[in-house]
């Protein structure tokens, strides 16, 4: 095969899988910014490979049998050795941290695709695992991966494998029983809530929200708390006196997408503002958790 033709096989076959490793990545870092710096590794990676395939073999990248569980492996790996770098940069990190919003303009509610895996809070609480345990949990429970399957990923045998799985799972599920709330109770829950928030409304805010209900606001340190709040009234507070602070008569609220909930997206003159995330509660009716975005350096990939 030419070498030409090699390498568009190849670019062929990452853009193939591409949208499989991001997600994959995306879960393990919770970063958008480091996720593309893994894919662009794992595509040099990849790349090499198949040159190097080509000069020992006329069938290039055909050598690889299975081109989608070599790329998963690569990217795996290469996102597990970056961890011990995010995990500095989040020890000195100023205020709460919270992931990276992924927004689209999707409706959740009619996505196939959409699951709670994918949530701002399960993401959240995937940060209190270790990098092993959140790998092997992201890879079966999010993309039904079997333990002998991830076990040559990791490089571990499926036994271990299987016991990561159910620390991983009995953590979880101990933090964050697993349901799905319905998107259409979930966006009218969010319009209510935004308009009491904006509007400096106590007494709605505290009708909304359940008694154990806490805030994350990430804002890089920039404005806002420092630590989680928690309990109904602190929060009711924090949050209508952030709203008046903040002349919320200028923010344009748009509802969009945000990782595959329904959810708000705040922009000042067409530059995104902050993103807020409700979680509600099993009974659908009553938020439990409130994740703000406002640092401006997680919102520079939110289109306009």
């Amino acid at each position: 095969m030419p070498e030409g033709a090699t390498e568009d096989a190849a670019t062929r076959v990452f853009a193939d899988h591409r949208e499989l490793l991001f997600s994959v990545v995306y879960n393990l870092l919770g970063s958008v910014a480091d996720t593309e710096d893994v894919l662009q590794d794992t595509w040099l990676r990849w790349s090499a490979r198949n040159a190097a395939g080509e000069a020992d073999s006329p069938h290039g990248a055909g050598e690889i049998e299975n081109p989608r569980a070599y790329l998963v492996r690569i990217a795996v790996n290469t996102a597990l050795a970056r961890q011990a770098d995010i995990s500095r940069r989040r020890e000195t990190y100023v205020g709460p941290w919270l992931p990276e919003p992924l927004v689209s303009d999707g409706d959740a509610g009619e996505s196939a695709e959409r699951t709670e895996a994918v949530s701002m809070a399960l993401l959240v609480v995937l940060e209190t695992l270790t990098p092993l345990e959140r790998a092997v949990f992201v890879l079966h429970e999010v993309f039904g991966y079997a333990h002998t399957e991830i076990a040559p990923i990791l490089d571990r045998n499926p036994s271990a494998v299987r016991q990561l799985a159910h620390r991983a799972r009995e953590h979880v599920q101990a933090r964050r029983p697993r349901y799905q709330a319905d998107p259409k109770v979930q966006r009218q829950v969010t319009e209510r809530f935004l308009k009491a928030a904006l509007g400096g409304d106590l007494a709605a805010l505290m009708e909304l929200m359940a008694p154990d209900v806490t805030l994350w606001r990430d804002a890089g340190g920039r404005r806002g708390p420092l630590r989680p709040i928690h309990g109904r009234d602190r929060v009711a507070r924090v949050i209508t006196g952030t709203a008046r602070r903040e002349d919320a008569e200028r923010l344009e609220i748009r509802y969009r997408t945000v990782n595959g909930d329904p959810s708000a997206v705040l922009f000042d003159a067409d530059a995104p503002f902050a993103v807020m995330v409700l979680d509600l509660d099993p009974d659908g009716d009553r938020v439990r958790g409130v994740y703000a975005v406002a640092n401006p350096d997680k919102l520079t990939h939110i289109e306009d």
